[in-house]
């Protein structure tokens, strides 16, 4: 899955870089946290749309 291969990806970043580089990766790491969260509210929305029969 791409979510378990970038995570094992930025891991192994972090363990070779420098502090910056660290610090680098930890801010990519919580920035695919949040854009998966909104990937999943936006799917919710989209399906809970499509389930409102008022707006077809």
């Amino acid at each position: 899955m791409m979510d378990q291969w970038l995570a094992e990806q930025l891991a192994e970043l972090s363990q070779q870089a420098d502090y910056e580089g660290k610090a680098l990766v930890h801010e990519m790491s919580r920035l695919f946290v949040e854009i998966n969260e909104r990937i999943e509210q936006l799917q919710g929305e989209i399906d809970g749309e499509s389930w409102n029969h008022q707006k077809w």
